[in-house]
């Protein structure tokens, strides 16, 4: 039977939540070189690198994401222990591990968040960003990530099996700053031809459904930048560099807190979110909350 030498996984999440070899001998009060050498002893005994160094730091490998969460989970469970040993109140939360597509719109992935905060049960919800759902498959696959919201679904093709779980569907909106707004409400959509404009990432499900809507309506925009990170077009948007998309169910959200005016809506230009998870019936308490209120508040 395999052991898992605990001294040494406490020694790796002492340096992976220090971000240095340095600091954890510090906090350990342990010769650096002693620490590095109980390191890379837990990384041979798992047959797998557990950071990277970028300059100075250490950066956790994909395998040491996974052996961070459980670290995390162990200590924390051990800490818990005492207090309860001791007689003293633990509080212990359910932990919510999120990964989130980085081209949805931050109000709309607060207003799914949001459910699992009101839980009767204190919830940790530890969200974590990437390009792609399928930055995630790994992750998902080994249950260090508990669920994927993303506006794409996972394809057949996967080598991970995951359930697409719909929450919903939105109509597109196009925002600008108020002068340009004005220029180009009158006459839309074809107002959006030559116009300047802030296009998605190559590789989103909205790059592609916009591109085959203009297409469709014979517009080409004149494309000032592409971005991948949907807060950072609104900011763009937001200094009169193009128009730019969001979902309609967050349309007020987003004009208020970018000071933007509507350009137009197309509700023929549906984009689609999911909550993506390796079990095909949720059980998380967490993650039934965000989808049964997501269903029913938001994209109802």
């Amino acid at each position: 039977m395999e052991w898992l030498n605990y001294h040494h996984f406490l020694y790796f999440w002492v340096v992976a939540k220090e971000g240095s070899l340095a600091r954890a001998s510090q906090e350990l009060r342990l010769a650096h070189p002693t620490l590095s050498g109980q390191i890379h002893r837990l990384e041979e005994a798992l047959g797998a690198q557990l950071f990277t160094r970028q300059g100075r730091n250490l950066v956790l490998t994909e395998v040491g994401r996974v052996a961070f969460r459980y670290a995390d989970e162990i200590f924390s469970l051990g800490r818990e222990f005492l207090d309860t040993v001791k007689g003293r109140a633990s509080g212990r939360a359910i932990h919510l591990v999120v990964g989130i597509s980085d081209v949805l719109p931050k109000s709309l992935v607060h207003r799914m968040l949001e459910p699992a905060f009101r839980l009767a049960e204190p919830v940790r919800v530890m969200c974590r960003e990437a390009h792609s759902t399928e930055a995630f498959l790994g992750e998902l696959a080994v249950h260090a990530v508990d669920v994927v919201l993303a506006d794409a679904p996972v394809g057949p093709g996967t080598a991970v099996r995951a359930f697409n779980h719909l929450l919903g569907e939105s109509g597109t909106t196009f925002f600008a700053a108020p002068q340009l707004a004005k220029a180009c409400r009158r006459g839309f959509p074809r107002s959006l031809d030559g116009a300047p404009f802030l296009l998605p990432g190559g590789s989103t499900m909205l790059r592609r459904t916009l591109e085959q809507w203009f297409d469709a309506q014979d517009i080409r925009p004149q494309v000032v930048s592409e971005v991948d990170d949907a807060a950072l077009a609104k900011i763009l948007g937001e200094a009169g560099l193009g128009v730019f998309t969001a979902p309609s169910v967050v349309e007020a959200e987003v004009r208020q807190r970018y000071k933007v005016q509507l350009v137009g809506r197309a509700e023929a230009l549906q984009q689609r979110f999911y909550a993506i998870s390796v079990e095909r019936q949720i059980r998380h308490p967490a993650v039934i909350a965000i989808c049964e209120a997501a269903r029913r508040d938001i994209f109802a």
